[in-house]
């Protein structure tokens, strides 16, 4: 079959096209500050498998992408926010993760080179004065909640912020303090969204970008389905499932079929909240969910913060195209800003299969910019395109739920 890697001089020359089709799409939804994805690409399908509302990764991008970055920051706060002069970034609790602490030095960096002042620190933390990071320690200023005209606000270093910005995904539910001006919104933590809501929002777009390519909107999206109130401690719901699982597979065969696709579809199991990569499992067939060990089971039942599995998303399999000399496979994790794609690097894991999670310990990371075109020939293209249809559907996303809760249907 015909892979979307040969279209992509056709897919440039569509860029005008594209680029206008964007800025419309933009202007009707409250585009995201920022977000991540990670993208599969098999040649024949190239798609968002997780889109990340609070990005955790930023110690990642390279240098020589810092400007732009910092800019599409910029562009994103006096557009939407005015005149605004100190930013109060609000990280996770997490602050023995060396990695995550550098994410957050490279944040409050970004927002400094964009011309902010930007203190770090948060109600639950301790006395300590820095976290330690990778590169060193990260100042914590003071934070306290206090109600203010009968609001709780964050009151850092005895002042007020005129924004605060989250880099926590809220699983265990809204932090106290945030009645302040947040960015991105509260409502898109994972205590509230759901990964299946994305996917809904994003069909609509990637069917409108397929009909104007010209290709199959399939090529652009993994198919998916919603496994609700799986107690999956009681036989009858596995079962019940396993047999979800087997018809949605049978579609995929078809599927493949139809595209002269030659090898075994997969089903990746995941809760449907976000889990940090945790409690996915990955099957062939569905009387795999009926032999799971206890250990296993527990497993695919975890979410951060002992907070309770109630859904499953079942989601298409998309092999990896891209490998390593040695035969590692690699997905790339594209970062956006403002709703653009400002960096790329790549998830590379050796001790992993070409369709299997690689968001695991042993996976490392390389920059665009340390590869070259090993991996990124299509960086700019494909890839981009995907990852900023999926910024797209994360700003309808909020619209939709705004919408919902003011009384009218989304």
């Amino acid at each position: 079959m015909t892979t979307l890697h040969d279209l992509s001089e056709h897919l440039e020359s569509k860029r005008d096209e594209i680029s206008k089709w964007m800025d419309e799409k933009r202007a009707e939804v409250p585009i995201p500050f920022y977000g991540s994805v990670d993208v599969r690409d098999a040649g024949w399908k190239i798609a968002v498998v997780d889109a990340n509302h609070f990005p955790a990764g930023f110690n990642n991008i390279a240098e020589q992408e810092m400007a732009e970055v910092s800019a599409l920051m910029h562009t994103h706060i006096e557009r939407n926010y005015g005149d605004c002069s100190w930013i109060h970034l609000y990280p996770e609790a997490h602050t023995r993760n060396k990695g995550y602490v550098e994410n957050i030095a490279t944040i409050q960096k970004l927002l400094i080179m964009a011309g902010y002042r930007c203190t770090v620190g948060s109600p639950v933390f301790d006395d300590r004065g820095w976290l330690d990071g990778i590169s060193g320690p990260v100042e914590l200023t003071p934070v306290e909640v206090e109600v203010i005209d009968g609001v709780e606000r964050l009151v850092v270093g005895g002042g007020l912020p005129c924004l605060t910005l989250l880099n926590n995904d809220l699983t265990e539910g809204i932090l106290p303090g945030l009645g302040n001006s947040v960015f991105p919104p509260k409502e898109m933590g994972w205590h509230r969204r759901r990964k299946s809501e994305h996917y809904e929002q994003l069909q609509n777009y990637v069917d409108e970008m397929a009909e104007m390519l010209g290709i199959d909107s399939w090529q652009l999206m993994t198919e998916w389905f919603v496994s609700e109130n799986k107690c999956l401690d009681k036989e009858a719901c596995r079962v019940r499932l396993a047999e979800e699982i087997d018809e949605f597979l049978q579609g995929l065969r078809e599927k493949y079929d139809a595209h002269g696709i030659d090898r075994q579809p997969v089903a990746f199991i995941k809760n449907d909240r976000g889990t940090y990569g945790l409690g996915i499992m990955v099957v062939t067939k569905g009387e795999q969910i009926l032999a799971l060990s206890n250990r296993k089971m527990n497993r695919l039942m975890y979410a951060k913060g002992g907070v309770d599995v109630e859904n499953f998303l079942i989601q298409e399999g998309v092999p990896t195209s891209l490998l390593t000399s040695e035969g590692a496979p690699v997905e790339p994790v594209v970062y956006l800003v403002d709703g653009h794609a400002a960096s790329w690097f790549y998830r590379i894991n050796p001790k992993k299969g070409d369709n299997e999670n690689l968001n695991s310990p042993s996976a490392r990371f390389e920059s665009i910019h340390e590869v070259g075109k090993v991996y990124g020939e299509h960086a700019h293209g494909w890839h981009a395109l995907v990852a900023e249809l999926s910024m797209l559907a994360m700003g309808k996303e909020l619209l939709a739920y705004e919408e919902t809760t003011n009384g009218v249907p989304a």
